[in-house]
């Protein structure tokens, strides 16, 4: 297996957690935020735990196997980083993002959620000395812009950053958590066993998520036609997703995984036309192709 599948690999994480946003805007009319992240990213550990113990695990894995150098053995100190993985990933970005969108306004956290590639960026360059060429460098600015453009469908006259100051820096915070987590798990990437890496990481996470439901009052009650939007979000747009997303880490490093994980942004927006028939104006579409520009050009060496 060559190394462009690692980008390939980035690029089908984004699109299964880019499909999410259509199934969540569904769930979440009946379901508590907190209650339906608790469920999915529980109900990924779970799915990805019983594929480790089924006939299916060595063919996976076989299928994740690289040139890469990879380790084998998990020991005491991976552990460590796992735990710092679930605290800022799993469990303090999705809370502090659920609260604030309920604190500031959809365009105001549709633009404020882009900087999470670029925290993911910044922290790659500074602690883990990752190095690009100068397309690829070029190529995460044009993903960047792109994703800009494409959440807010270039309405800028209607960000009020200078209002909803605390619902603002909660997202900004959220986002540079799941920075925190992306360059975390980079460290994790070169597990030879990264399906027991990710479902442990989505079991603690849901357990955690789940067990906060409860001092914080939420109803815990679950419809029936809620469980398959849960169950495919939580097994494919989590766990799958977060599966992949670990393998680009491990071939192509954090600051282009990153980048190109912005992507989901665009699959979102195109399984929402598609689905919810909701509206794809010409400029989501233009920032849509720029974005698959810029991928172009951090792929080409």
């Amino acid at each position: 297996m060559t190394h462009h599948w690692g980008y390939v690999g980035a690029l089908t994480a984004a699109l299964l957690f880019g499909a999410s946003t259509v199934l969540n805007k569904i769930v979440l009319v009946e379901v508590h935020p907190l209650l339906v992240a608790g469920a999915i990213y529980l109900t990924a550990g779970i799915v990805l735990s019983m594929i480790r113990i089924s006939p299916l695990y060595g063919r996976i894995l076989s299928l994740l196997e690289t040139p890469t150098n990879t380790e084998t053995s998990i020991g005491l100190k991976d552990y460590v980083v796992l735990s710092f993985v679930v605290l800022f990933g799993s469990v303090i970005a999705p809370y502090l993002y659920m609260y604030g969108l309920n604190e500031t306004t959809a365009i105001n956290a549709s633009f404020l959620s882009n900087s999470e590639p670029l925290f993911t960026a910044l922290l790659a360059l500074t602690v883990l000395k990752e190095r690009g060429e100068i397309n690829e460098y070029l190529g995460f600015l044009i993903v960047a812009l792109g994703a800009i453009f494409l959440t807010t469908n270039g309405e800028f006259h209607k960000l009020t950053l200078s209002g909803e100051i605390f619902g603002n820096l909660l997202i900004v915070t959220a986002c540079f958590s799941w920075g925190i987590d992306n360059n975390l798990s980079r460290v994790l990437s070169i597990k030879k066993d990264i399906i027991l890496i990710t479902a442990l990481k989505c079991l603690s996470g849901g357990i955690i998520l789940l067990l906060l439901s409860f001092p914080l009052k939420v109803d815990v009650q679950i419809p029936l036609t809620a469980l398959p939007y849960l169950f495919s979000v939580g097994a494919f747009s989590i766990g799958f997703s977060v599966l992949f997303f670990l393998f680009a880490l491990r071939e192509i490093g954090a600051m282009k995984t990153g980048a190109i994980f912005s992507t989901a942004s665009l699959f979102g927006a195109l399984t929402a036309f598609l689905v919810l028939k909701e509206t794809f104006t010409p400029i989501q579409l233009t920032a849509g192709i720029t974005m698959l520009i810029g991928v172009l050009l951090m792929y080409r060496k």
